[in-house]
């Protein structure tokens, strides 16, 4: 049974997250005049090079602010018993609440795709890469099946077919704000169940930005796009950071050509412009300068086959 969500403004909120996309609603709740009684986020870890082990960006951020933290979610579970009217704000957590933390604390979450299309860990990335015309925010109750509550509040938006993972995240936080804050200084005033055939937003993994020029030219953009995206050229992992579609160019699949100082490579009827690239050991680069230094031969492909 989950706990029933707050009609009207709660007395407090305790804050579930952990990444940097947390950090921007948790400073709202506290700017708005919301009371934030306690930061629940991640432990401790190695987040880069080293053996030191350095705190979350949410924990960062409390700290700051002055706001009590904890690792555990018995802790906020304790903190709703001696205060009913509290709200549990979910931002990126990462973590599945039991039963009794559900029954015990209304929690609502913001979620980045629109309900029930890109439920799970990856709903930006993988609208983009599947080509949706839009996506958008959802602000859900927190229930057992993930991603699976009652939507309070939804919103749309388009996606442009240029835009990248970094830029489609940054407008959707500021479509989130108004939603948290509206929910969270005013309480639910009404939801309804999720509708629609329920689509998994699976993690990406290195096979989804492998780049195929088998493929198409367009879905190669978007690959590029959400990061990370990669081949291979004389056994080495090359990335493109940036790149465009160019239509009506005809190259051999996968050739590499260097036309008026530019980089482009051929998915036959279509071909990519390489306008940024990173050669595995080496920094990032114009495309041009790569071409030159690693004494690509015009027509030379990449390597499809490479494990």
């Amino acid at each position: 049974m989950l706990a029933p969500l707050p009609i009207t403004r709660p007395r407090q909120i305790i804050f579930f997250g952990t990444p940097d996309v947390a950090v921007g609603p948790l400073r709202s709740l506290v700017s708005s005049g919301l009371t934030v009684a306690l930061v629940v986020t991640g432990e401790d870890k190695r987040r880069g090079r080293g053996s030191d082990v350095s705190p979350s960006p949410v924990k960062v951020v409390a700290t700051e602010l002055g706001i009590p933290f904890s690792h555990h979610v018995s802790d906020a579970i304790e903190l709703a018993k001696k205060q009913t009217e509290t709200l549990g704000v979910v931002v990126a957590f990462g973590h599945i609440f039991t039963d009794e933390a559900l029954d015990i604390l209304p929690m609502i979450n913001i979620h980045y795709s629109l309900l029930p299309r890109w439920r799970g860990a990856a709903p930006v990335e993988r609208a983009i890469l599947e080509g949706d015309r839009e996506t958008g925010v959802s602000i859900i109750q927190v229930a057992q099946q993930l991603d699976a509550g009652n939507i309070i509040a939804q919103v749309a938006t388009d996606i442009s077919q240029t835009e990248t993972l970094a830029e489609l995240r940054s407008r959707l936080e500021a479509l989130a704000e108004p939603l948290l804050l509206d929910v969270c200084q005013n309480g639910v005033s009404s939801s309804r169940p999720q509708e629609g055939v329920p689509i998994v937003a699976k993690k990406i993994s290195p096979t989804d930005v492998r780049l195929s020029f088998f493929g198409s030219a367009e879905h190669a953009c978007r690959q590029i796009r959400i990061g990370g995206a990669f081949s291979y050229i004389k056994g080495k992992r090359l990335k493109v950071l940036t790149a465009e579609r160019v239509s009506g160019m005809t190259i051999g699949v996968g050739e590499i050509h260097l036309v008026n100082g530019q980089v482009f490579v051929g998915f036959g009827e279509d071909a990519i412009q390489l306008q940024t690239v990173q050669l595995e050991g080496k920094p990032i680069s114009e495309a041009s300068s790569w071409f030159n230094g690693a004494r690509i031969n015009a027509g030379e492909r990449f390597d499809e086959q490479h494990q």
